[in-house]
């Protein structure tokens, strides 16, 4: 019922695309993060609670449809939802129903708890396309708790040093994850990158509930950043930007960090491994709950899941996507 083209997953019953990877006429989007929403197209649909984030990207000029979680629609010769994926703020899976059974694309989603956005939700299906950034068994997350205790005393033992603490996240969906998560253990205020802000702007404006941050622009010049924690974007690391700060220690929030080769590699003080995808467990429970006797890989380790899958007498394939080769989870993790 899908089929791959240059512009990416092309539903023919429906005439609309999955997540494109450049401008198309109708485009059905999974989530904001740039590796799955582009700009563009003449007119976008996504969840509801999507809509402020592709507003925000995108600009007021683009026409962007939503609908609420679970309600069905009707497409040209297909019966469309949307479901939550878990993933980050609006982030949902595509269910469509046509002449070819029924078939979701999960986008990216992950199976821990949240605060900031809908737990995922099974939707039983025939056709299952995952996603498959961490498709790999030594990918397994610890607790979200424990991460969380460990960044707090990270930042504790700086503040000792008189270190400034930054965290390097990324602006959709790990920004607000640890500013709800750090809610609920301290009260005090973080700082952050002005490329943060109008995102989390758009999380407190659907009531997630963040700490208080400020902007660091607000600081007076001068002003000593020593014991504080800042939240920064990874473009802004080795900027002009990182001079205002002092003796520093800093440290990478992403799935990444579970392999300790890449911290070193990339030479962060710490790695604080808490990201926004499934693991390899969850991964391989989401695809025996959603029912499917078909599986499609996509977006990251694609090969080895549908090799394993196949092994398992699941039959199984990959999609290729415009950034395989580009860093996609690098970017958007």
């Amino acid at each position: 019922m899908l089929s791959e083209t240059s512009s990416g997953l092309y539903c023919a019953d429906g005439d609309f695309y999955v997540d494109p990877w450049g401008p198309v006429p109708r485009a059905l989007i999974t989530h904001a993060h740039g590796d799955h929403a582009r700009a563009g197209s003449h007119a976008y649909l996504c969840a509801q609670p999507c809509a402020p984030l592709l507003a925000r990207r995108f600009g007021q000029a683009a026409t962007i449809e939503s609908v609420p979680y679970g309600r069905r629609m009707t497409i040209g010769n297909t019966i469309v939802s949307f479901h939550p994926a878990g993933h980050v703020l609006g982030s949902a899976q595509i269910r469509i129903e046509g002449s070819g059974g029924v078939w979701v694309i999960s986008g990216d989603y992950k199976r821990a708890a949240d605060p900031t956005c809908e737990a995922f939700e099974v939707v039983r299906c025939d056709t299952f396309v995952t996603e498959s950034t961490f498709a790999l068994p030594i990918y397994r997350w610890d607790p979200t708790g424990t991460v969380v205790a460990e960044l707090m005393e990270w930042w504790g033992v700086n503040r000792e040093r008189g270190l400034t603490s930054i965290v390097f996240c990324y602006t959709i969906g790990k920004a607000q994850r640890l500013l709800a998560e750090l809610a609920g253990v301290t009260d005090r205020p973080v700082l952050v990158h002005g490329m943060l802000t109008p995102m989390i702007e758009v999380y407190r404006s659907a009531g997630v509930n963040l700490l208080p941050t400020q902007t660091l622009v607000e600081r007076p010049r001068g002003t000593s950043l020593a014991g504080e924690l800042v939240l920064a974007p990874p473009s802004a690391r080795g900027t002009p930007w990182m001079r205002r700060f002092g003796d520093i220690s800093d440290g990478l929030a992403s799935g990444l960090m579970r392999v300790r080769g890449v911290r070193r590699q990339r030479a962060y003080d710490r790695g604080f491994v808490l990201s926004d995808h499934a693991d390899w467990p969850a991964l391989l429970d989401s695809i025996r709950d959603s029912g499917a006797s078909r599986v499609l890989a996509t977006h990251g380790h694609g090969e080895p899941l549908a090799r394993y899958l196949q092994e398992h007498g699941v039959d199984s394939g990959v999609i290729r996507t415009a950034w395989e080769d580009e860093g996609g989870a690098d970017d958007y993790e």
